[in-house]
């Protein structure tokens, strides 16, 4: 038998291999999901098991010996892929897995105006995108609760982080700076989120949802302006909402305003940020790439 805890991520995207690099530094194993021939020979060349799944065939022997599970899988009008595949799977092997983290979206909560959101705060989207991942928290909700499950559901906010930031989008030469008056958004380094991850694998049956954001919700030409201050750029021009040529699923992302407090993720994880701020994340990014 293995000693070695091990970790299953449904989905090996941008946020699993930053976790998953977190624990194989904790000398977890880690194994993981993917769709693509090329990215499964990219995991297993980096010490990860790589399962080609494309959304049904799971097969349940993946899951033995595996202590945490990570779903980071997007739902669609079908429903959530992982639950509809994996979920009787995971259900049979309730008794060996003590953490289970699915990741969610902080668009569940709609448009409030800005004002700030918590944990408890009225769900009020509309938009197909955020009722998909509603369902799919409340189908794994369900299973949890029929099944005695460490399920922890963490809802996400925009991600940012190397290779995928505004230090990146500036130095590409695609960063627009748009104005919508009042319009903020949250945000965290990747980074952030695997350690807030992590912290709660300890104590994962104390909350069932973590919203995830730094402390300062922020409109995004700012972030813009402040990553062309770091390069030593001019700004691009500063384009109003109404007259700016945006794709339909861009402009959706401007529908909500909210800001995402951290609070409980502060207090019951005694979790502290290494970028509580946007400033922060970018001067390592820019540092990391001069």
């Amino acid at each position: 038998m293995n000693d070695t805890p091990k970790l299953f991520c449904l989905g090996y995207g941008y946020t699993a291999r930053f976790f998953a690099a977190r624990k194989r530094a904790q000398a977890w194993r880690i194994t993981g999901t993917t769709t693509s021939p090329e990215k499964a020979a990219a995991m297993n060349e980096k010490g990860v098991a790589a399962h080609l799944w494309r959304g049904d065939g799971f097969d349940p022997l993946w899951l033995d010996g595996v202590d945490a599970i990570l779903i980071s899988t997007p739902p669609g009008e079908a429903g959530c892929p992982a639950f509809n595949a994996a979920s009787q799977a995971i259900a049979d092997h309730a008794k060996q897995v003590r953490w289970i983290g699915y990741l969610s979206t902080n668009g569940v909560y709609g448009d409030h105006d800005g004002a700030w959101v918590n944990e408890e705060s009225e769900l009020r989207s509309t938009s197909p995108r955020a009722l998909h991942r509603i369902e799919a928290e409340q189908s794994w909700r369900a299973l949890a609760s029929a099944h005695d499950l460490p399920l922890v559901i963490f809802r996400l906010p925009g991600i940012y982080g190397p290779g995928r930031s505004a230090i990146d989008t500036v130095r590409a030469g695609k960063a627009r700076r748009i104005l919508k008056e009042g319009q903020v958004f949250s945000r965290m380094h990747v980074e952030d989120i695997a350690a807030a991850l992590d912290a709660s694998m300890d104590k994962p049956r104390l909350h069932t949802i973590y919203n995830l954001a730094d402390d300062e919700p922020a409109p995004p030409q700012d972030v813009i302006d402040y990553a062309c201050t770091l390069l030593g750029v001019e700004p691009p021009p500063l384009v109003a909402f109404k007259d700016a040529d945006m794709s339909p699923m861009a402009k959706s992302f401007y529908a909500d305003n909210k800001r995402v407090s951290n609070q409980r993720l502060k207090d019951a994880l005694d979790f502290k940020l290494t970028y509580p701020t946007y400033r922060e994340g970018l001067q390592a990014i820019a540092k990391a790439r001069s």
